[in-house]
């Protein structure tokens, strides 16, 4: 998607795929990964999502990175938090403690600056991507990772022709072919279409989540 786009969505408050809580997927799932205390953790496209917070609760230091500045104000403004900003190449980076948010396109990303988030969370980015952007975006996480790395993946399965998108539907080998070298096992198949009306009004009578568990 254009920035463009994104910039739009969060002027207009058109933010459905923020959540009011902690996802209870993160919540049920994040500590069998056995990440240690301290451990960096990439999230991606994050938003102000209270994941951001939850993981700081729970002892690790968190890079996440959005496009919207709206959105990073927003995180920092809501939990209370004055930030220390500096600019480091491409992105304004903004940092409270063990959260830094780091604003600018997630493409700009480089080696050394994620080389050490042995932690990955992704319940927003791959499905907010369109098919030309989603290959590019997992061959980057490949590529920029570390050998150790293991996280959460959150996607989203439904009839994509009912739908444009975002959020876009995502299947399962799809994940499996983009993320190849990686170990992926499926944790959870949840259908939700009663609990998606838009989806419900637009004819589809399925929407799976699905989470997996990815290592490298």
């Amino acid at each position: 998607m254009e920035p463009a786009f994104w910039h739009k969505r969060w002027a207009d408050n058109q933010i459905g795929f923020h959540q009011a809580q902690v996802n209870p997927y993160l919540q049920a799932h994040w500590p069998a990964l056995g990440l240690a205390p301290g451990s960096r953790v990439l999230v991606p496209l994050c938003g102000k999502s209270l994941d951001l917070a939850w993981l700081v609760g729970q002892g690790y230091r968190v890079l996440g990175v959005e496009l919207s500045r709206q959105a990073v104000e927003g995180f920092f403004r809501e939990h209370g938090l004055e930030a220390e900003r500096l600019q480091h190449g491409a992105f304004e980076v903004w940092r409270s403690g063990d959260v830094e948010l780091w604003c600018g396109d997630f493409f700009a990303l480089r080696a050394e600056d994620i080389g050490d988030c042995t932690g990955l969370y992704d319940r927003a980015a791959l499905i907010a991507l369109p098919p030309s952007m989603r290959k590019g975006y997992m061959q980057l996480l490949s590529a920029l990772l570390p050998a150790t790395c293991r996280g959460l993946l959150v996607t989203l399965d439904y009839d994509q022709s009912l739908l444009a998108g975002p959020p876009f539907s995502v299947g399962d080998e799809e994940v499996r072919q983009g993320l190849a070298g990686w170990q992926v096992d499926e944790l959870e198949v949840v259908q939700v279409i009663e609990e998606s009306p838009k989806f419900v009004q637009a004819g589809a009578s399925s929407l799976l989540e699905r989470v997996y568990r990815v290592g490298r």
